[in-house]
């Protein structure tokens, strides 16, 4: 009788937290799928059945794939700029010549994180103002006026700067991360190679850079998903606009939904972003062979 108390009380432990999943990740997933092969309104309890027809008509919309274009673009430059440039930052801060100053610039790099994306927006609405924004400013000041412009209000620069604010708030993340995994490397590799007479390049890309392979997966993995899951950044800044040159599929899903009420066709790009992540995330664990030798 005890035994059997005992083999059941790990799954009660379990039982609250997997009907969580079930009830508010899983269920909502199996739904949006079933919604996408419906055309409806929300203010209207009546479906009809459309089968693959919002698929097709999704991959017949010039605004897709500006919106994917623009997600890809997203997790290029994120992948760039956070994880290598994240690695890279954690690795200065950890080497011994910077251990000092470490503690300051650790919370300097990572105070943007817990700012408000609200903030944040309205912060980089002011650096970008075509007028009195800071970057134009400075641009003037060192003799490059030919480089100033409407930053946010120009289709070949909008994205770009939205993709910079996100990089600018998420880098600290991304660093910090990698610092808890450098910090878990064995003093022994970098004492045996310096040892051998190697410099701070070389023991940065053979040993930091393979024993953080782990947490590389983790944080590309983090960046990737993030970057075709956005919303904020670009609904704030930009609305997507000008025209849909700054769209991702998250505004466009926002718009289908709360602006022409397709609740329908919403459900299909989230399912197709559902497959996007998927399909990037096994194809990482393929790449990466996380957890496992060689």
């Amino acid at each position: 009788m005890l035994h059997g108390k005992r083999k059941i009380t790990p799954y009660l432990y379990l039982a609250p937290c997997l009907l969580f999943l079930l009830f508010f990740v899983y269920y909502p997933i199996v739904e949006n799928i079933r919604y996408s092969f419906f055309d409806f309104s929300a203010f209207s309890p009546s479906k009809t059945f459309v089968g693959l027809q919002n698929f097709i008509d999704l991959l017949h919309d010039k605004v897709f794939y500006i919106a994917l274009k623009n997600n890809i673009l997203y997790a290029v430059i994120s992948v760039v700029c956070q994880v290598f440039g994240g690695l890279i930052l954690a690795a200065i801060l950890e080497a011994p010549i910077t251990r000092l100053l470490s503690g300051f610039f650790r919370t300097v790099f990572f105070l943007p994180v817990v700012i408000s994306i609200t903030v944040i927006a309205l912060l980089f609405t002011f650096i970008y103002d075509p007028q009195i924004g800071i970057l134009n400013n400075f641009l003037s000041l060192i003799g490059l006026e030919d480089w100033t412009r409407a930053w946010l209000g120009e289709s070949e620069t909008a994205i770009f700067a939205v993709i910079a604010v996100s990089q600018w708030q998420s880098i600290g993340y991304i660093m910090m991360l990698f610092i808890v995994a450098i910090q878990g490397i064995p003093k022994e590799l970098y004492e045996a190679a310096d040892i051998d007479g190697a410099g701070g390049i070389r023991k940065f890309l053979n040993i930091t850079v393979p024993q953080v392979k782990e947490m590389i997966f983790v944080t590309t993995l983090i960046t990737l998903t993030g970057a075709f899951t956005v919303f904020n950044e670009p609904y704030i800044l930009t609305g997507g606009g000008p025209g849909n040159s700054s769209d991702v599929l998250g505004t466009l899903l926002y718009h289908s939904a709360f602006f022409e009420d397709k609740m329908g066709y919403a459900s299909t790009i989230a399912t197709v972003i559902l497959i996007l992540t998927l399909m990037i995330s096994v194809i990482q664990m393929k790449l990466f062979r996380t957890g496992k030798d060689g």
